[in-house]
């Protein structure tokens, strides 16, 4: 199963701002909700595509509700999340999966489970970077396009 998570922009509830509006809440209907990171809202599609096309029909809700469209899919990354046009190209063909997992965001998580203090990072020959934080605490991995860590 492929995971569709959205963070939540600081300043609005996004699970209300979701499940209050008629489209975005018919959009989710089918799906189980889960919240994975503070002010987020996770769920489980049956593919890639069908995660790309989820985030296509949220749209208007992403850009304004929304700080991180996170995509996880099992064939790419068990561990690791894509960018929401990450996983668009990876599902359009236009890079392959082997391919994505050079450029990094990695957030650390705080002690009230919000995605805190991105840094980018770039992995070199198969090492796992590490978000640098005196407590040590958990950190989530998102692979970026090229694009997203240049801009």
């Amino acid at each position: 199963m492929t995971t569709v998570c959205l963070v939540g922009d600081p300043e609005v509830t996004l699970q209300y701002e979701l499940l209050s509006r008629e489209t975005a809440r018919d959009a989710l209907a089918t799906y189980d909700i889960a919240e994975p990171f503070a002010n987020s809202l996770a769920v489980e599609t049956v593919s890639l595509g069908a995660a790309v096309s989820l985030l296509n029909d949220l749209n208007w809700y992403c850009a304004r509700f929304v700080d991180e469209a996170l995509v996880r899919e099992p064939s790419v990354s068990r561990e690791e999340w894509l960018s929401r046009d990450l996983a668009t190209r990876i599902r359009d063909g236009a890079i392959r999966p082997a391919e994505t997992d050079q450029r990094l965001k990695i957030y650390a998580v705080d002690e009230e489970d919000r995605l805190v203090d991105p840094v980018f990072a770039v992995r070199e020959q198969g090492d796992s970077p590490t978000h640098q934080r005196a407590d040590g605490g958990e950190t989530v991995v998102v692979r970026v396009t090229e694009d997203e860590f240049e801009g």
